[in-house]
């Protein structure tokens, strides 16, 4: 009996140690980068100063290889070639207006009626009134609001942002970014996760003329180079409470953790996989917080998020 007791009780302990390593690999933080050396274009494994090599789908089933390069003797690519890139709209309170600040929106709708029989006309005005105060939610951001950029609009770490000629008041957006691993139908928000392989530094540049202006945000969110990215792909963090911060020049402009999110990983992931199917190494920019600033020919401009890296890109204007 006493021996019995014994192998029981092993057998506990070894049963409990399998499931907390188990655990702990899910949790295990690892930091991808997509690659060229030469003519190779391959993901691996950052390690330290190098980065090993990966064989397979990244996406999918995939293996360590024996070939590492150093870090500075590759060229990091954008992290993903998605087939959709979706971004957030007013995600931060403090993105969505200064302390103290009060706006009012009052809309008039007036009708004018016409009697057929008679030839009289009336009218009628409807007004409505919203108020919204500094850190308050506006009712239409009381759930994600995504849109979309296009993919032509990335560009690496260390490539550079183009003003276009015809646009004026260029702004910096930091953002982090969540890159889908596997495909994402009708997700609920509890297994939201599941379906996220990691986050990225993210730029959401924007020409605020164009988006003030233009009936969609496609050129003034989408042209090309508005959407640098990079430099890796890190997963097993807490995303949803990370230091990012934004440098201009060498300043910084922006200080603030993604707890701050309106909506977090699992809500934006889970709201947008009920109307669009996410695919693997799909991107979504999740916002950005305060208040941004004009970028210009000759500036250099870093993201930096707490346990991914620093994302630089320099400011060039259209030839």
């Amino acid at each position: 009996m006493a021996l019995q007791k014994t192998l029981a009780c092993g057998f506990f302990v070894l049963c409990f140690a399998m499931q907390a390593a188990a655990d702990d690999s899910k949790t295990k933080v690892t930091k991808f980068a997509r690659f060229q050396i030469g003519d190779t274009i391959a993901y691996g494994i950052v390690e330290g100063d190098r980065v090993r090599q990966l064989a397979g789908d990244l996406f999918g089933d995939w293996k360590r290889t024996e070939k590492t390069y150093p870090l500075d003797e590759v060229k990091l690519l954008v992290p993903t070639r998605p087939s959709q890139i979706l971004a957030l709209a007013g995600n931060y309170r403090s993105h969505l207006g200064q302390a103290k600040t009060i706006t009012t929106t009052i809309t008039s709708i007036t009708k004018i009626v016409t009697d057929i029989k008679t030839g009289k006309t009336t009218q009628e005005t409807t007004t409505n009134q919203e108020t919204v105060r500094s850190g308050e939610i506006p009712k239409k951001l009381q759930i994600p609001q995504p849109f979309f950029k296009s993919p032509s609009c990335l560009v690496p770490h260390g490539g550079q942002i183009v003003i276009p000629k015809d646009s004026t008041m260029v702004h910096f957006e930091a953002e982090m970014v969540i890159v889908i691993g596997k495909r994402a139908h009708k997700v609920s928000k509890s297994k939201a996760l599941q379906y996220v392989l990691g986050v990225t530094c993210g730029n959401d540049i924007s020409a605020r003329a164009w988006q003030k202006n233009d009936v969609q945000w496609w050129r003034a969110k989408g042209s090309d180079t508005f959407g640098p990215c990079g430099p890796y792909i890190v997963s097993g963090l807490n995303y949803d409470d990370l230091l990012m911060q934004l440098r201009l020049n060498g300043k910084v402009l922006l200080k603030e953790r993604t707890s701050h999110m309106i909506h977090d990983v699992s809500a934006a992931v889970s709201f947008i996989s009920q109307h669009v199917t996410l695919q693997p190494g799909d991107l979504i920019y999740t916002g950005t917080a305060g208040q941004t600033s004009q970028i210009k020919p000759g500036d250099v401009v870093e993201v930096e998020l707490e346990g991914v890296g620093v994302l630089r890109n320099t400011v060039v204007a259209e030839k």
